[in-house]
């Protein structure tokens, strides 16, 4: 097993109260990510010094897989790389954006390559997926939620062929909104937020 440390993409939290703080969604995509992205306000730290520290916000592309109107929902088993998750339902895929997603178009290629690894590495979809970035996500009512903040994607698959990739996925399938509403408070805070604006996020991402 290798013993090198993660690397992960920060924002000073600063630089989001410059933009404007919020709690729970915004949907100011475009007032915010720009910023975020741009080469001089984002850095590498090491994963250990980011988690506990507060002055800076990790970036977490956050996807939720739509099919038919139904949400591709799993639980977090023992081997989720947060393990301040674990056995909580999830009704998003990501994860951090490392150093090896870096190149030569800055830092919406960095997010791009980033987003599309993190989605490869934790699901095999069908061909002909769409998304749409549809919203970012801040919570600072929890200790995760206060050193992540989430950029919101809404996948919709052509099929409800979707499976996990790994391990720490367990229980995965599509649910329609009235299957999840009793599930609500076995959900992660992210999801919480997510689900209760669960039809402005299916609006804005071209939910049909």
């Amino acid at each position: 097993m290798s013993s090198e440390i993660e690397q992960v993409l920060v924002v000073e939290r600063r630089l989001l109260d410059q933009c404007g703080s919020f709690q729970g969604l915004t949907f100011e995509v475009d007032r915010y990510l720009p910023v975020l992205l741009n080469d001089r306000n984002h850095r590498f730290l090491p994963r250990p010094v980011a988690e506990p520290d507060p002055s800076f916000k990790q970036l977490i592309p956050y996807f939720i897989i739509v099919c038919n109107r139904r949400i591709w929902t799993y639980t977090r088993g023992k081997t989720s790389g947060e393990g301040r998750l674990v056995a909580k339902v999830s009704l998003g895929i990501g994860g951090h954006i490392n150093p090896q997603d870096t190149g030569a178009d800055g830092g919406e290629g960095v997010y791009t390559r980033a987003a599309s690894r993190e989605l490869a590495e934790e699901v095999v979809l069908p061909a002909g997926c769409t998304q749409t970035i549809v919203a970012l996500l801040n919570d600072d009512a929890t200790p995760v939620g206060t050193v992540h903040l989430g950029v919101v994607h809404v996948l919709i698959a052509p099929s409800d062929e979707v499976r996990p990739n790994e391990l720490a996925i367990a229980e995965a399938g599509f649910k329609s909104i009235e299957e999840l509403r009793p599930l609500r408070d076995r959900m992660e805070t992210w999801s919480q937020i997510c689900f209760d604006a669960i039809d402005e996020l299916f609006l804005r991402g071209k939910v049909g």
